[in-house]
């Protein structure tokens, strides 16, 4: 069965070299940047000096799906990440929706990320050369700007990075996941200088709802642990490498995250961070009086967000190979350029999405539709591994979920407990959006899936 995916054997159509710490460092990058650079502009209002339980609860929530995603990953080693586990063991309907939820959780998040990075390429120029690129063309519209044109610039160096091939990115990336982490360790060490107890005092001033709330922002930055899963036919080892990966990532990312999210409440009073740009670059000036650690810090995060950015939209380019190879998607989507052996097609036509959406769109809004496809890809997923347990007993799995049903369970109730705490209008979008593909699988998909044909499905193929 592996033979017909190259789940094990490297026969499948994309080049199988990608090892351990790049798989490791793929989800680092695609989670570290998004949340902590400047998601706590939005996340702070919301709960105040609490948002640090809300990145407690995003972690734990996160890190029960963690382990479901490794028992997956290790039994179901192939493309395009919980789309392939719900074909697996939920069908092609289920598979469909959360291929929804995939597409908007990449391609959005990829826009996030490109916003803020926009912000902090203004807050670098300024510190370096006293200048700035002109609202109107580093804004949306709703910003009162033209159009976000660093984004868009961003957006389209990733693109020619992804098509050169996934070896030479996962090596950027794995370079640019050092270079950020060494940044946030500066701000830990020089922000902690600036630790004021009376930041705390008013610690939850919106109660339990506005902690949720905020966890419910806050957890698009997880997305890097279902990065890691669409890597399956990339990775050299997968049944043994895919779950390590997740599990390493998992842990550097929980611990980053509460560290900084710490010192950046302790040294600025809460009312400060609300429409803030480059917060942690204005954090350490603020506590040190000086430009120099704010400038590193904006350094950093602007070679950072590029790995984050380059991730994002590499796992949106092999969820819809993966789509395009079942048959849901035209053969277009499923087309590998036989030199780079990548899907050339799916980056191009990515970038020009994810481009629109980044240049048009504000920060706070593309947070909050991402975190709500990573929480019902993530539900998807625990739901898989009962699922899966139940149906394919004897599959291999390289990794076994611990303390099997509860952690799943409690996975489904977590991720569930942050979509009621989302906005309405966030939840009716993305029922509008999931209503919309659906709407394709039954004008489109039902009728050129390849499902029941030898070798497509994807229990045959893990």
């Amino acid at each position: 069965m592996a033979a017909e995916t190259g789940a094990d054997s490297g026969g499948g159509e994309l080049a199988r070299s990608i090892g351990l710490f790049q798989l490791a460092m793929i989800g680092v990058g695609a989670t570290i940047g998004t949340g902590i650079f400047f998601v706590l502009t939005e996340a702070v209002p919301a709960a105040g000096p609490a948002v640090v339980w809300s990145f407690v609860i995003a972690g734990v929530v996160a890190g029960l799906t963690a382990v479901c995603y490794a028992e997956l990953a290790s039994a179901v080693p192939v493309s395009g990440s919980s789309y392939s586990y719900a074909y697996a063991t939920l069908g092609e309907v289920v598979a469909m929706g959360v291929a929804a939820c995939l597409l908007l959780e990449y391609g959005v998040s990829s826009a996030a990320v490109a916003v803020g990075w926009s912000e902090y390429l203004n807050q670098l120029l300024g510190n370096l050369f006293g200048v700035a690129i002109p609202d109107v063309l580093s804004n949306s519209p709703e910003e009162g700007g033209i159009i976000n044109l660093p984004a868009i610039v961003l957006v389209a160096l990733c693109a020619l990075l992804l098509i050169r091939g996934a070896s030479e990115s996962a090596a950027v990336n794995a370079t640019m996941v050092l270079i950020k982490l060494a940044v946030l360790v500066l701000f830990i060490v020089v922000g902690i200088s600036g630790w004021n107890t009376d930041n705390f005092a008013d610690f939850a001033p919106f109660g339990v709802t506005g902690i949720t709330g905020a966890a419910g922002i806050i957890f698009f930055s997880y997305i890097g642990l279902d990065a890691v899963s669409t890597a399956g036919e990339e990775v050299r080892n997968p049944r043994r490498t895919m779950p390590l990966a997740i599990l390493i990532a998992l842990a550097t990312v929980t611990v980053v995250y509460v560290l900084v999210a710490l010192v950046a409440v302790a040294a600025q009073p809460a009312a400060e961070f609300e429409g803030q740009e480059a917060g942690l670059s204005a954090i350490l000036e603020s506590v040190t009086g000086q430009a120099w650690p704010g400038t590193l810090i904006a350094a950093g995060a602007v070679i950072s967000i590029f790995s984050v950015t380059l991730v994002t939209i590499y796992g949106q380019t092999r969820i819809l190979f993966a789509i395009g190879r079942d048959g849901m998607l035209p053969r277009f989507f499923s087309t590998v350029n036989p030199r780079t052996r990548t899907p050339v097609n799916n980056t191009i036509v990515v970038a020009i999405a994810v481009a629109l959406l980044a240049g048009l769109l504000p920060i706070n809004f593309l947070a909050e539709m991402t975190s709500i496809g990573t929480l019902v890809a993530f539900t998807v997923v625990s739901v898989g591994v009962i699922i899966l347990r139940r149906t394919a007993p004897d599959l291999p799995r390289g990794f076994k979920v611990p303390g099997y049903p509860v952690v799943p369970i409690l996975s489904i109730l977590g991720c569930i407990w942050i979509i009621v705490g989302l906005r309405t209008i966030t939840i009716l979008v993305f029922l509008i959006w999931v209503a919309v593909v659906l709407v394709w699988y039954y004008a489109y998909g039902i009728r050129h899936s390849r499902l029941g044909e030898p070798g497509t499905q994807v229990e045959d193929r893990a």
